[in-house]
């Protein structure tokens, strides 16, 4: 494993990689994790990994934080299309649909569960608006260890029965994906439990999003990237995956990442607007755009990190704005749920040029 240490991305203090964290002991604030890569540099360039093989997730392995390669917990996800518009010139479209449970949080899952297996966890904690809780239960199950899923009131009918359906033990919580999260953490303190979600593991996971697509554009930077914001763990991972190939030697620019939040949940989008040093929280969401209904993101000055330092910049798009958005995506044959067609929406507005890649996160048919 080339992962050498956590490191809080707040207080910037570091921490060995074991025992297993989930947040900064000193301030509460996210973790990051830092790799060697010169190692890594050294790995790639001696046996050519990256250029021959064939794309999936794991085939960038060696940016992953895994020790054991033998318990890997996958699905074969990753290695989605990278679909180019045929109405839009220059737009590109990455559908994370295709992943085995119909989202990109396949990505982080996998990462997350394998950590868990290595480890030995029989029972993990996860709280989601759904689509992460569907993916920690398929892969909870893959892996034979027990999944606890804990979902606001939001959370679709569809998501819930596929979350079931892969043996997840569903709580339903009253309120908020916010109210949901703090369940899971009240437990953490009372039982110690393993927290599944949000937390570094997964950001490492979901890196693989900005890997791809920079792999399937024959290892040329697009001009722009846009990401949805929910909790801000996506873009800041495509955002870490596109700085570590450029650390690597594999890339010399990075592109451009926007991030687009729905109007009626848009904290990260306010903070970008008033130049706050801190995000704001959204105590309730008013949105259907559920899947990125997250009021206090967990990353969002991860996400506010990203897009300064690209030059990109942060937009939010009405409910309206998103339909539309799905009806055009449609026209192509592309049939996303809401939370993937904002970055589409987004870019649009922004009228963003050159090559463009919009992160369609999820499948339209997990809505219904």
């Amino acid at each position: 494993m080339h992962a050498k240490n956590f490191v809080c991305f707040h207080c910037r203090k570091r921490y060995p990689l074991e025992p297993m964290l989930f947040e900064c002991p000193e301030c509460h604030g996210s973790l990051d994790i830092e790799y060697d890569y010169e190692k890594i540099k050294q790995l790639i360039f001696r046996q050519e990994f990256l250029r021959n093989e064939t794309i999936n997730h794991w085939k960038y392995w060696m940016f992953y934080p895994i020790n054991d390669l033998s318990k890997i917990v996958w699905l074969k996800e990753g290695g989605t299309p990278l679909i180019e518009s045929v109405n839009h010139p220059g737009y590109y479209f990455k559908f994370e649909g295709m992943n085995p449970t119909g989202s990109f949080k396949d990505r982080g899952s996998t990462i997350e569960l394998t950590k868990a297996k290595e480890l030995n966890v029989n029972e993990v904690y996860c709280a989601s608006t759904g689509n992460m809780g569907a993916s920690i239960a398929a892969y909870a199950s893959r892996a034979g260890i027990n999944s606890n899923i804990f979902v606001p009131s939001i959370a679709p009918k569809s998501k819930l029965a596929q979350i079931q359906a892969y043996g997840g033990k569903l709580f339903k919580v009253k309120g908020t994906y916010g109210d949901a999260v703090n369940k899971t953490k009240e437990l953490r303190k009372k039982k110690n439990v393993f927290l599944v979600g949000d937390y570094p593991f997964r950001g490492e996971g979901e890196k693989s999003v900005g890997f791809e697509v920079i792999d399937q554009l024959n290892w040329q930077v697009p001009e722009n990237i846009v990401c949805p914001i929910g909790n801000g763990t996506l873009i800041y991972a495509t955002f870490k995956a596109c700085s570590e190939l450029k650390k690597v030697g594999l890339i010399q620019k990075l592109p451009r990442i926007f991030g687009v939040q729905a109007k009626g949940c848009n904290p990260v989008y306010l903070a970008w607007k008033k130049k706050l040093k801190k995000v704001p929280v959204i105590k309730k969401p008013k949105t259907i755009i559920d899947s990125i209904a997250c009021g206090n993101p967990v990353d969002g000055l991860q996400a506010l990190h990203a897009m300064k330092q690209t030059k990109g910049s942060c937009i939010q798009v009405s409910d309206e704005e998103a339909l539309q958005a799905k009806e055009k995506l449609a026209s192509e044959g592309i049939y996303a749920e809401l939370g993937g067609c904002v970055a589409f929406a987004g870019a649009k507005k922004l009228g963003l040029k050159g090559k463009t890649v919009c992160i369609a996160t999820g499948h339209g048919l997990k809505e219904k």
